[in-house]
């Protein structure tokens, strides 16, 4: 597991919702979390996040085009990790913070 994780009960616990809230926000693909094969703890990647822990905008729009495709969380989490290209050296959730969804979009398309 990456170090760039919270806890779903750290992250629940800063934005001020119930856990179960946050898990409906992951399911209904809001957010993005992963988990460590076995473990029941979900993760939230803090690349996806701004300013006072508001999820970056655009983020939706990302985990609906990886669902069409076929990505899986971790998949995503994994793609948006990585470097935006060959000469580029800046993660793929940097463009996303930079308000750049459609050319993270066209990656996660061109990845699945």
């Amino acid at each position: 597991m990456p170090d760039d994780t919270l806890s779903g009960s750290w992250l629940a616990a800063r934005l001020g919702v119930e856990p179960r809230k946050l898990d409906a926000m992951r399911r209904g693909g809001q957010i993005i979390a992963v988990r460590d094969r076995g473990s029941q703890e979900w993760r939230y990647p803090t690349w996806q996040f701004g300013r006072g822990f508001r999820l970056l905008p655009g983020i939706d729009r990302v985990i609906a085009v990886a669902r069409e495709s076929g990505l899986d969380e971790e998949q995503l989490a994994q793609l948006l990790s990585r470097r935006a290209g060959l000469v580029q050296s800046r993660p793929l959730a940097d463009l996303l913070r930079e308000g750049r969804v459609d050319q993270v979009i066209a990656a996660v398309r061109a990845a699945a």
